[in-house]
């Protein structure tokens, strides 16, 4: 079986992700590139062998020539672009966020239970990571006993004059959000977020720092710096109580030179990320060949958000937050 995708969204990501489909996953065709812009969406499918491109993204879901749908589009756009997948009866692998809005998400999980299976899987990458999944499997396997502290870094080099504190938690603390309870098997039930008083000489938002409490009374703390300056840098270690494990970032070559001793930090997600993307999505299409679902579902969509919000409200106010999860439906497992 060749599964056909229609991609949406010819941006940086959606580009990727073209030619991902179109040159590098066994069993799925790049049947469709859809962008506004006409321009960007040709070019994308250029790139990847696609000769077909659209800019209506409804008419790709409603296509009876493509099978199932990837979202690369910007973010508003998510949330009915895939209740219009599920609606369609299609697979659907939309990049995170699932919708900005917790309401909107609460619809998409209604919508899918109702549909009564699991056709929406969420960008979240990080999960298809091999850093990450020997983290969890040391904390599954009982490798370092029970965890109890998850330390997080996320740091991009720079970020618009525009960009706020609060964007920092709904546009890149979800994937923090995501893996903090992928690795380690509990809900995030509270959260109290800071920013430092000292201001940056060449402004720019400053970095947040979160710490959440997990059910199980874990601590996780979470920095995001938007603008770190010297490069890409994510880190994590899970401490327990028997011992720790970090993650160790890809390096695929040193540099020795001028007395000193170096790697180079990447300029954004996507070199550092490339493999697991790739994983992610190979892992897509075959789920939708065997009809088992992998990766994160809506629900983990939902619940990203939800720490989001109360994120920035526990920014907003100085004070901890709860994190009002709801009970999971039986579709989720």
């Amino acid at each position: 079986m060749t599964v056909r995708v229609g991609l949406i969204g010819a941006g940086v990501m959606g580009t990727d992700h073209a030619l991902i489909i179109g040159r590098e996953l066994h069993g799925a065709e790049l049947a469709v590139v859809c962008d506004a812009d006409p321009a960007r969406a040709k070019a994308a499918a250029d790139k990847a062998g696609c000769s077909r491109v659209e800019t209506d993204p409804f008419a790709v879901i409603a296509s009876h020539d493509v099978d199932a749908i990837l979202i690369a589009s910007p973010d508003q756009t998510h949330g009915p672009l895939t209740l219009a997948c599920i609606s369609a009866g299609k697979p659907v692998l939309c990049e995170k966020p699932l919708s900005p809005s917790a309401e909107e998400c609460r619809t998409i999980v209604a919508a899918e239970v109702k549909a009564g299976k699991r056709l929406v899987q969420v960008g979240f990458m990080r999960r298809f990571d091999p850093s990450y999944m020997e983290m969890r499997n040391a904390v599954s396997g009982g490798t370092i006993g029970k965890a109890m502290m998850l330390h997080c870094f996320h740091r991009n080099v720079s970020a618009p004059a525009w960009f706020t504190g609060s964007m920092a938690i709904t546009n890149s603390a979800p994937h923090e959000f995501d893996i903090a309870r992928f690795l380690l098997g509990e809900e995030l039930v509270a959260v109290t977020a800071f920013q430092p008083a000292v201001a940056r000489a060449e402004g720019g938002v400053a970095p947040v720092f979160m710490v959440c409490e997990t059910a199980a009374g874990q601590l996780v703390n979470i920095e995001v710096n938007n603008n770190a300056t010297y490069g890409y840098d994510v880190r994590g270690e899970i401490v327990g109580e028997e011992g720790a494990v970090s993650m160790a970032a890809p390096a695929h070559s040193t540099l020795d030179l001028r007395l000193s001793h170096s790697t180079a930090y990447a300029a954004d997600w996507r070199p550092r990320f490339a493999e697991a993307y790739r994983r992610q999505n190979q892992a897509w299409v075959n789920s939708i060949v065997s009809g088992q679902p992998v990766g994160a579902s809506a629900w983990d969509g939902l619940c990203a958000t939800l720490i989001a919000e109360a994120g920035v409200k526990a920014l907003a106010s100085g004070q901890r937050t709860a994190i009002a999860i709801p009970a999971r439906p039986p579709l989720y497992g």
